[in-house]
């Protein structure tokens, strides 16, 4: 539902209430007290300290059960923008906001010392700024792209986690909802099937790679031209193997793909369509004393996808009144593409980050988003830096593209699963996305984020478009 400007500025300077006096009430508890005063009020030495702690309720450490759940809650708005034209997935120039939501429960079993059992439960609702259509780099990964989906909670995970030791010495290891154990051995095997996103585990970025915390745009926190297999929520069945050892590790990963570009139902003949991924993540010091990842992707994709170049010329020779990627028979074609990923630590609160990425281009984008071409840098740090320990800040530009059948289907009329101006100038498409998140109190944070979008669509013609946007996070 639509909100006037005037409410949207008012819900602003709220949100910038919480995040500044907030944190500066927590802050203020930091300073050392009188030695009186903190002999009479420190809590005993086997409780934490609630300025310590990131969960609105604690969690064990011990117990082989786990529980816990998120919220995130996130609004956007973005001014009128220039427009000479739109079309049927355009951006819309009127001025406008939505908001948008993701629950997730996650549950897990540790079965014993090398495996354990991972289920989650979410629930999603609300929109994007124009229903998530116009912009390759949307400007928020929580948004589904399809309205029409159930809004009935639904499974998101459900894995079966197995770890091969394959040495004897071991390196201890946070807990997270997706792996129970506190102690890994260093050289192992690991082994996962069942339903997950392959970028929970793919192209994962210390700095730039989680929605709840960090950035909000698809390609920044994820590599925009790697059309990784899954259904419209981006999730998929698959298998995964990966080989640990203390400076490297190896993974690959055989998945679903959907049966119809975007769509939410899987093609479960392996035959006809699936997808496989590979990764090989390197550690290396390069700075002193601290060790930069390099990841190294590869993907290749067989489903039932159209081609540009076909389309375009069947639009031409007038066997279609505009080109029209889904006019052809059932099929099997593949698509394949590569990324580089890097991360380096500049000391202990901040590094710089950057991803590289390519596909071929000539076959129509299918799960993920329309990029082909995407190049980015950033920069991300946490709050210790200036005595916020928990709090996060971040500054990133990517820039994406598509080939040249992609911009002549497009500019010709076609429509994808997001973009289609019904003509377009080409130039790529141009983004910078700033954010703050502030931790107000034990699970609780609040971030403002800032996104300028030139090209938007990579339209020339359009644009650019300004969305701020803020973000309320509670981890249970």
């Amino acid at each position: 539902m639509r909100r006037p400007a005037a409410q949207f500025v008012l819900t602003v300077l709220g949100m910038l209430f919480v995040c500044l006096a907030g944190p500066h009430l927590a802050h203020a508890q930091d300073q050392p007290p009188e030695k009186p005063y903190a002999q009479a009020t420190s809590p005993p030495a086997d409780e934490p300290n609630s300025d310590e702690i990131t969960t609105i309720f604690p969690h064990s450490e011990s117990s082989r059960f786990w529980i816990s759940g998120q919220a995130n809650f996130i609004s956007q708005w973005h001014a009128g923008f220039h427009s000479p034209y739109q079309g049927p997935n355009s951006l819309s120039p009127e001025a406008q906001d939505a908001s948008s939501r993701v629950l997730t429960l996650f549950t897990g079993l540790e079965l014993n010392d090398t495996a354990e059992l991972l289920w989650d439960v979410q629930e999603t609702g609300g929109h994007g700024i124009g229903e998530a259509l116009g912009l390759a780099g949307f400007t928020n990964l929580d948004v589904v792209r399809n309205p029409q989906l159930s809004k009935a909670p639904y499974v998101a995970r459900l894995m079966w986690h197995q770890v091969i030791p394959l040495s004897r010495k071991k390196s201890a290891a946070d807990r997270t909802p997706l792996s129970l154990f506190k102690e890994l051995p260093e050289r192992r095997l690991e082994i996962r099937f069942g339903k997950f996103s392959l970028v929970d585990f793919f192209d994962v970025n210390t700095y730039g790679a989680d929605s709840n915390f960090q950035f909000m745009n698809w390609t920044v926190d994820d590599n925009g031209a790697y059309d990784y297999a899954a259904d419209t929520r981006g999730f998929t069945f698959a298998a995964m193997i990966e080989y640990h050892a203390p400076h490297w590790a190896l993974r690959f990963a055989e998945g679903l793909m959907p049966k119809v570009a975007n769509g939410i139902n899987l093609d479960a003949d392996l035959g006809r369509a699936r997808s496989e991924n590979v990764e090989f993540e390197l550690r290396r010091a390069v700075v002193p004393h601290r060790e930069a990842v390099l990841r190294l992707l590869g993907f290749s994709n067989e489903a039932n996808m159209g081609s540009y170049r076909v389309a375009v010329s069947d639009f031409l020779a007038g066997r279609t009144p505009v080109p029209d990627i889904t006019a052809h028979p059932l099929q099997t074609t593949t698509k394949y593409g590569f990324g580089v990923n890097v991360e380096q630590p500049l000391n202990d609160w901040a590094g710089v980050f950057g991803r590289w990425g390519w596909n071929e281009g000539q076959h129509e984008s299918y799960a993920y988003t329309e990029v082909d071409a995407t190049l980015q840098i950033g920069v991300g740090a946490k709050g210790q830096g200036w005595r916020r320990k928990f709090d996060r800040a971040g500054l990133a530009f990517v820039s994406n593209g598509i080939s040249r059948d992609h911009q002549e289907y497009l500019a010709l009329g076609g429509i994808g699963f997001l973009l289609g101006d019904g003509k377009l100038s080409y130039g790529r498409e141009d983004i910078l996305e700033t954010y703050y998140t502030a931790h107000v109190w034990r699970g609780i944070f609040a971030s403002l984020n800032a996104q300028y979008v030139d090209h938007p669509g990579y339209n020339r013609a359009r644009g650019p478009v300004f969305v701020p946007a803020l973000r309320l996070h509670l981890e249970f």
